[in-house]
């Protein structure tokens, strides 16, 4: 075991504090990465403030890791000491099942290791997240990440970036396709950028006209603000896939009615209710309404390399280490442009 020290919730809804606690050797399977950016994800903020049910403490969130290959394990061939890698909101899954064999382990029918608030897959031993100093993990579950990105602007893609590209690649995003991004935070200018690349046409549909010139910035072809309920009563029937990023409660109905034919309303934000859905908006045009978790580690590597290709990196925000609780209420409070990232080097 080796010391490392890192940030951590003590107690649920307790502030994030310095705090040192044992990572495990480096096995013949294992690689250690010596972490320089972690990003903040509101998922880390539900968890830590327990919002989603019962959780793990002392807790050291963050699952948007990026960092240098410090170790390698004796039977590790994929990496070297000194690459630069990745870790996402996974760190293991049981690989034998069908999903598994699929290569959708985020969807392990038998036990995804979560890279924090979980446990290994002795069901016992606790993971710890990347705000943190450094990591050990399975080499099969740490990605490859470019040189040529910005490493701050890396850390987001581990979670923003795949949980958005997942479902555009899915329901073949691309030339042709008119692709609506609901809300324009952390996850949505991700949906705007990647679908844009992908040959796209993009339309913002966000509550806040003060985002406009942001969306159109980061390429999106047009924006619609949902407060004028005319403007996006005029949209109906002209999407074939709408990226719902929003995490609050809302009324899903005047966005179903702006698909087309066959169009689909994916869900990848988490709201605190269910959602209420009335049937025959799903009928009428022959509607979907699904949803989208994340992405496996084969189409999370295909993700960064599509990044490093098109030259795609998350708009953050670095702060030190000392910051992360005010940057909590900010996040709470949607002011922050659009992802905080914590340079672990101020741990």
């Amino acid at each position: 075991m080796t010391i490392t020290r890192g940030y951590a919730a003590l107690t649920p809804g307790g502030k994030i504090e310095p705090y040192e606690f044992e990572r495990r050797e480096v096995g013949p399977l294992d690689v250690a990465i010596d972490i320089e950016y972690a990003g903040i994800c509101h998922s880390d903020i539900h968890q830590a403030r327990e919002e989603w049910g019962k959780a793990i403490f002392p807790m050291v969130p963050g699952h948007e890791i990026v960092g240098r290959i410090s170790a390698v394990g004796s039977d590790v061939t994929e990496f070297n000491v000194g690459d630069l890698a990745g870790i996402g909101c996974f760190v293991d899954s049981c690989g034998e099942c069908k999903n598994c064999q699929l290569g959708k382990n985020n969807y392990c029918l038998t036990h995804t290791t979560w890279t924090y608030n979980a446990t290994e897959a002795d069901g016992v031993t606790p993971t710890y997240g990347g705000y943190s100093q450094s990591i050990v993990a399975k080499a099969d579950h740490v990605l490859h990440v470019s040189d040529t990105l910005d490493r701050a602007g890396v850390a987001p893609l581990l979670c923003a970036g795949i949980t958005v590209y997942s479902p555009l690649r899915h329901w073949n995003a691309g030339p042709g396709k008119n692709v609506a991004v609901m809300g324009l935070g952390g996850l949505g200018h991700m949906g705007v950028k990647i679908a844009a690349a992908m040959g796209a046409h993009v339309t913002v549909l966000s509550h806040s006209e003060s985002k406009r010139a942001d969306a159109l910035a980061m390429g999106a072809h047009e924006f619609i603000c949902t407060a004028d309920t005319e403007a996006l009563a005029a949209a109906a029937n002209t999407f074939d896939i709408i990226i719902n990023t929003v995490s609050a409660d809302i009324d899903l109905h005047p966005y179903i009615r702006t698909l087309g034919m066959w169009g689909t309303l994916v869900c990848v934000g988490a709201p605190g209710k269910p959602y209420s859905i009335n049937g025959g908006e799903l009928m009428t045009q022959q509607r979907s309404l699904a949803g989208s978790g994340i992405g496996g580690i084969q189409e999370t590597q295909e993700m960064l390399d599509f990044c490093a290709e098109n030259g795609i990196v998350s708009e953050v925000e670095v702060i030190d280490a000392n910051y992360i609780n005010e940057a909590y209420d900010r996040v709470v409070a949607s002011d922050v442009r659009f992802r905080f990232v914590i340079d672990t080097a101020t741990i």
